[in-house]
Order: structure tokens, then sequence, then C-alpha cells
């Protein structure tokens, strides 16, 4: 006789089946314990991604320029390439603990040295042409690539390693990884502007986040998920790490001379001073293949000031606009005070402000002996006054102040992303609110191209009469005023004949 309450044999009917996995080894920890330190791993792992992102983005507009560009190359091919990495991780969840620690170490070690590669390709290879014109921006793709599969594959794994902690709803634990995730990107995304990039620089920082990255994704596996691993797996692992970590402790110790044979080979000449300020990069160089009596000035890898060809440059910016009222001047940049000496050699000047955004640069400008020989300490003449603050910013608070006489705009060129608010419509707007009636600017243009008609057109959009002009280097610049003012053209230069067609840049449309 069957006795209905007893239990049903194994395999009957209605008996329900065990997973065919194993049962796996219990975690050294508590599951509250655990679910908090793969959380922390998540949060941790989020901060070193989005710092690489962000290395990869800001190293890529100081050495090919325009920001925008760059960030969007970064972003989209990033953002696609992790949703391959999404998907690639599909395969490796039944050895999610192991998977996981390799995507990590590889992801530092790819992440920590992507920087490193980034600006070894543009200083040594930048210069050869050809085919290879483009490479540094094809080596940009590719990392962002890579390091996007990287980062896809770490969700998928975690999710596994979590439910491995504790069974939980699959939504509760996605919000969970989700949350631990946007909040590590806060942080990384933060700590990259202000800590990172002023602290340790560019190299460095990436070097550093990727030991930090390396020890984390390291010790989750290797600590809370080891019995999840076979003996060899273990030892592979390990391995993997010390490799890792003892290539990147090595770069960091070999970074500072990496950086200086970089800039050598970069900009051609010794350098003299490499300085990394709030706002930029500031280098020094001998000038004239370092034969030259003055400096070459380098902002964010751009040459701003050559030293043997300044005097001539800032006088064709200086010399059309002081041939009218020059009492008081008002310089906007020229931090480098190249443009203050070339303005001080006019008799009748009582006043000059200079307002120009960096002040490591100014201090370079009246410290270092190479740029005081250049400018003639100007800045340290008693009728200058020099403000450190945003050249735009300062312009709009400086309404009721006394008119200038004259203004020059010593601008960084246009192209750059960064200085298209100041070739704007509302930039020269605010020029001439402070311009007095007879007075007049000059504005670098840049080359004779669209870009410099471009200039014109937008200076002569906020109501100001504007003649265009040639330098006698080929450089183009600009002469407005609320009269039409009579250019005498530097030596060697010619005024230009406008060409019609070109439309204004704004803040909002900027057209460089």
């Amino acid at each position: 006789m069957i006795d209905p309450h007893a239990p049903a044999p194994p395999g009957g009917p209605g008996t329900h089946r065990p997973s065919a996995a194993p049962d796996r080894a219990p975690l050294p920890v508590t599951p509250a314990t655990g679910r908090f330190l793969v959380l922390v791993g998540v949060f941790v792992c989020a901060a070193c991604g989005l710092v690489y992102e962000l290395e990869l983005v800001a190293l890529a507009s100081y050495l090919m320029g325009d920001s925008v560009t760059q960030a969007s190359v970064v972003l989209s091919v990033m953002v696609f390439a992790m949703g391959l990495g999404s998907l690639a991780a599909k395969r490796l969840r039944h050895r999610a603990a192991a998977g996981f620690g390799m995507v990590e170490a590889v992801l530092a070690l790819v992440g920590g040295c992507s920087a490193l590669a980034l600006y070894a390709v543009f200083a040594w290879t930048g210069d050869w042409g050809g085919a290879w014109t483009d490479g540094p921006r094809y080596l940009l793709v590719a990392f962002s690539l890579a390091i996007g599969i990287l980062i896809g594959a770490e969700v998928p794994l975690l999710m596994v390693l979590i439910q491995r902690v504790r069974r939980q709803d699959p939504g509760g634990a996605v919000a969970d990884l989700f949350a631990a995730d946007y909040v590590g990107a806060l942080v990384g995304g933060l700590a990259f502007p202000f800590l990172l990039l002023p602290l340790l620089g560019q190299l460095t920082g990436a070097l550093v986040t990727g030991v930090v990255n390396a020890v984390a994704g390291g010790a989750l596996v290797l600590g809370l998920f080891r019995r999840d691993l076979s003996p060899r797996g273990r030892w592979l692992l390990l391995v993997a790490n010390v490799t890792v970590l003892g290539l990147l402790a090595t770069a960091l110790v070999l970074v500072d001379d990496f950086e200086r044979a970089a800039r050598n080979a970069l900009f051609g000449a010794q350098v003299r001073v490499a300085v990394q300020t709030g706002a930029q990069e500031v280098v020094l160089t001998e000038g004239a293949g370092g034969r030259g009596r003055f400096p070459d000035l380098y902002l964010d890898g751009r040459l701003r000031v050559r030293g043997s060809e300044a005097q001539r440059y800032r006088a064709a910016l200086v010399d059309p606009a002081m041939r009218g009222p020059h009492a008081r001047v008002l310089v906007l940049g020229g931090g480098d005070g190249v443009a203050v000496r070339e303005v001080l050699r006019r008799t009748g000047v009582r006043r000059v402000d200079v307002v120009d955004t960096d002040p490591g640069v100014v201090r370079l400008a009246r410290t270092d002996p190479g740029l005081t020989a250049l400018n003639g300490r100007a800045l340290s003449d008693p009728r200058v006054r020099v403000t450190t603050q945003d050249v735009f910013a300062r312009l709009r608070q400086a309404r009721g102040q006394a008119p200038y006489d004259v203004v020059i705009c010593d601008l960084p060129d246009p192209a750059l992303t960064d200085s298209t608010k100041l070739y704007s419509q509302e930039f020269y707007g605010l020029v001439g609110r402070v311009l007095a009636s007879r007075g007049r600017v000059a504005v670098h243009a840049g080359a004779l191209s669209g870009r410099f008609w471009t200039v014109a057109a937008t200076v002569r959009s906020a109501g100001l009469r504007v003649v265009p002009y040639r330098g006698s280097g080929g450089a183009g610049f600009v002469l407005a005023g609320w009269r039409s003012p009579e250019l005498v053209p530097p030596a060697g230069g010619r005024a230009l004949r406008p060409e019609p067609g070109y439309a204004p840049s704004t803040l909002v449309h900027p057209r460089y």
C-alpha cells in the first residue's frame, strides 16, 4: 500500500528537478557584506571608466584641437562599444568571476596607458604625413572602442556576481548596480578636473587611475569570489594583475622622462619651462631651434608667441589702432606682455588695462628672463594694470566705467572651440560698449581664409565699421571703430578688399 503522504521518488511525476549547475562554495563573508563589497567595486570601476573617457577627450582636444569634435568622437564610439561589450559578456556569464577579473585587468592596462600611447604617437609620428596624417585620430578611435567594450562587459558580469551573493529580484539588482555605477561616474567626473588633472597631470593621472582600477577589480574577485575560481584560474588572475600593476608602476616611474622626451620631439626644441596652470599647459622653448635670443611660447601645445617674430607681429596688430586717441588702452589677452610693450612705445599713453585668463602666463611674463627680455618688462610699468579673469565676463562687468580709446584683441585663434565665444557677435557688442566714440579696435583674425572673413563679418555685425588688412607675415587683422577708421598699413602689409557672403558668428551658432 502506498502512503499518499510519502515523498515522490526522485524523478517521479511532479518532481521539481534541481538546477544542473553544481552548488558553489559559500562566500567568505556574510551576504550583506558581500553585496556591499560588490557595490563598492561597481562604484570604483565606474569612476575609473569615466576618468579614462575624460582623459581621452581632454588629451585629444589638447593635441588635435576642436574639443567638440573630439568629445563627440570619443563619446559616440565609446557608447556604441559598450553595447558590443555587453553582448560579448554573455559568453562569460558561466565564469563571471574569472571573466570580470580579467576584464578589469585588461581595462586597467589599456585605460591607464591610453594617454601615454596617444601622446607618444602624436609626438613622434604626427609629422609623418601621407597615410598617417590622421594617425592619432585613428588611435583615439581604437582606444575609445577598446575601453568602451571593456566597460560594457562589466555590468552583465557584475549582475551575475551580485546574484551569486544573494538572490534577489532582477529589477532590484539592476537598480542597485546602476545606482552605484552612476554615483561612481559622478565622483570620477568631478575628480578628473578638480583633483587628478591639476595635481597629477594627464599622463600620471591616467596611470594612477589604472592602478586603482586593477587593485579594485583584483581584490574583489580574488578576495570575495576566489572559491569560484579553480586553482589554476586563481594563479592566472593573480599573475595577470601583478603584471599589469608592474607595468603601470614602471610607467609611473618613467613618465617624467617620457614626457620630457615627447615634448622635445613635439616642439622641436629644448623645453626650458613646462608648467600646468589651472587653465592650460604652458611651455617655453628655446626659440629658433634652440639658438634664438627670445623663447617660443606654447599654450596647450599650440604656438602662441614665436620669439623671433613676436615684435613684428604685435606691431602689425597694435600700431594701426594707436594712430588715433590712445590715452586709455584695453588689451584683451596678451598676458605674455608683448602687445603691451608695443602699446607703451607710443607717447601719451596714460593707462593700460590687461585682461588675461591665466595667471600662470602673467607670472611667467613677469619673471622668466626670456619673456621679460621679449616684452621689455612691460607688465611692471606703473601705467599697466593686469586682471586675471575670463575676458568675456570682464567685459560684461565693465558697464559704467570710463571708455577706452583703443581695444587690442590679442586672443587665441578663432578655430579653437574654447575661443569661439571671443569671436562672436555678442562679444564685439560688449567691446563696442566700452569703446569711446572715436576709439579703435584691433583684432587678430588668423590666416587669410574663410575664417578670417567670418571674423570681419562678425565685428561688422556688432555695428562697428571694419577695415581688414594683412600683416607682413601674411597674418590677417581687422581694424574697426564707430567711425570708419583710417588705416595706415604696417610695413610690408596692405589693406584688403572686403569679401561679401560671410555670415557672422554668434554664441549659439559658431561658424569657425
